[in-house]
């Protein structure tokens, strides 16, 4: 019986998302893992064996063409797939079907109203709007993903656009600030205070003292920056949370 003859520069491979880009007028691709591409854009996904299937440039990734070497060299200036793959990854084109970017831009559409609803809340009422009323106002703004950009800016993005049209605001976080030895009037007269958004109850006994305030998220790590050896010890403990993740970067 013959043996079955494959070409050595040929690679078969099946449930794949491809991502192309063209360069001196050639076309190469890289086989991904669905849903991996993105993730590695955003910096979620820094395993680079999680995105690829195959650490190798193609010209033709359903017909498992693998780039020629020369071709690689008057492309990129080198023949290192590996390091080929990042820079494809990052500034190539992902092919995805017309069916597959419509539920793509839904999901998005809907974790970046989720991720709206969840950080804020409505000033006037001091609640926090459901994700549907939070997706209606985004339809009637008009707003368009930006496949570009991540779900946090687009959120930051939303809610500066919302706020064109209704009272909406990023939730106010309630904390307890601690001050050892303060030794620095500007501190606690000036530099505090500015911080707070609501004060709801100050109490000092010489240099040392206790607040519990409304801050916006925003100035959090600012006051836990505050404290010096030549200005004393602050501290801040938080109290309530008001629908913000401080595990995330503060918006």
């Amino acid at each position: 019986m013959s043996k079955i003859f494959t070409p050595t520069n040929q690679i078969r491979l099946t449930n794949v998302a491809i991502v192309r880009i063209k360069k001196h007028g050639m076309r190469f691709e890289i086989a991904c893992y669905k849903n991996k591409v993105q993730s590695w854009r955003a910096q979620t996904e820094k395993d680079l064996g999680e995105v690829l299937q195959t650490e190798t440039v193609f010209t033709n990734v359903s017909k498992g063409q693998v780039a020629k070497k020369e071709d690689l060299i008057k492309a990129f200036g080198k023949d290192d797939h590996v390091e080929i793959c990042k820079e494809i990854l990052t500034k190539g084109e992902l092919q995805v079907s017309e069916k597959e970017r419509h539920a793509n831009l839904e999901s998005t559409f809907k974790e970046i109203a989720t991720m709206v609803a969840d950080k804020c809340v409505n000033p006037e009422t001091n609640r926090a709007y459901p994700v549907t009323i939070i997706e209606k106002a985004m339809k009637d703004a008009h707003y368009s993903i930006k496949p570009s950009k991540n779900v946090k800016s687009q959120a930051l993005d939303v809610i500066k656009l919302l706020k064109e049209n209704m009272p909406i605001e990023k939730a106010q976080m309630r904390v307890k600030i601690n001050v050892t030895n303060c030794k620095d009037k500007k501190l606690r007269f000036d530099e505090l205070p500015k911080l707070l958004k609501v004060k709801e109850s100050e109490n000092w006994s010489g240099a040392n003292g206790q607040i519990t305030a409304l801050i916006d998220p925003g100035n959090f790590k600012v006051i836990e920056a505050l404290h010096s050896t030549s200005r004393g010890e602050v501290t801040i403990e938080v109290l309530d949370l008001k629908h913000m993740n401080i595990d995330e970067e503060i918006m």
